[in-house]
């Protein structure tokens, strides 16, 4: 893996303090927003993969990571609007925008309402509010528990606040990925450090949230699809290539095998390979 300099920054904007790292110098930027349990490091060795090519942010949102604790109502509009201020923060639109997992709704409106900002749209294992991923915390039909956890006011306090280590490293990271050493010791320990803080599950239940809520607003957003390339990635399930063309018009659809949920740390070769190829494409139209 090539040698390429991560830098860390801070900025305030939209009534809260975001970090992000940034990567290389020239080439169309990326903006990289990750799920839960994760934070930008989930990034971390897929960056210097895609900066050889790319100037390439990757951001903590609200309440994850090193950004600031989000507050008790946030949500995926909040979440949207925070990655709309730091676009043109960066004065770096448009971008390819790569979200995945939970990020999905938050990203989405990005594409939908700021199109202007976007020059194509991926998402990675992802789904979306009125189009099938409220079913994900359906424990009835085989939907995570954690999910509803996230969601109850206190909850995530009173049984994860402690346990941070317990939960990712022996259920939240084994139970979604295929890959046994994808994740060492130092990603569990940054992980564990990062939602150790005070309040640091406050970002992900606000998304959680808003995902049990939001699915009709969502398709009120999805009624004019997508119009930018769209990449759906696949791995652990093909929910996402179902989700995307549903509410966008020219999608392209990548199924990478062999691997869990966690695509970015279980298999960030390929991840890259595919991501290249699809901005590349684009940047040649």
């Amino acid at each position: 893996m090539t040698c390429l300099s991560i830098d860390h920054h801070r900025v305030s904007l939209n009534g809260t303090e975001l970090h992000y790292v940034a990567a290389g110098t020239s080439g169309s930027p990326v903006l990289l927003v990750h799920g839960f349990p994760e934070t930008w490091w989930v990034f971390h060795k897929l960056i210097p993969l895609l900066g050889e090519h790319h100037r390439v942010f990757a951001v903590d949102l609200r309440g994850f990571g090193d950004s600031a604790t989000a507050g008790p109502e946030h949500d995926s509009a909040t979440a949207a609007q925070d990655l709309i201020d730091l676009i043109g923060y960066l004065d770096a639109g448009p971008v390819h925008l790569t979200g995945q997992d939970v990020s999905g709704p938050a990203t989405f409106r990005v594409a939908a309402t700021r199109p202007d900002l976007v020059r194509s749209y991926a998402g990675i294992e992802t789904a979306l509010p009125g189009f099938g991923a409220e079913a994900l915390a359906d424990v009835t039909h085989g939907g995570a528990w954690h999910i509803g956890v996230l969601a109850a006011p206190g909850i995530p306090e009173m049984l994860l606040a402690g346990r941070e280590r317990a939960f990712l490293a022996d259920y939240a990271i084994p139970s979604l990925s295929a890959s046994p050493d994808a994740f060492t010791d130092s990603d569990i320990d940054e992980l564990v450090r990062s939602y150790g803080r005070p309040g640091a599950f406050a970002g992900a239940a606000g998304l959680y949230r808003s995902l049990l809520s939001e699915g009709e607003e969502l398709r009120q957003l999805a009624a004019r699809k997508l119009a930018m390339p769209v990449l759906a990635v696949a791995a652990f399930s093909d929910r996402t290539p179902e989700t995307l063309r549903q509410v966008a018009a020219d999608v392209t659809a990548v199924h990478i095998g062999g691997i869990g949920h966690y695509v970015a740390m279980e298999a960030p070769e390929q991840l890259a390979d595919t991501l290249l190829s699809f901005y590349t494409d684009i940047d040649r139209k």
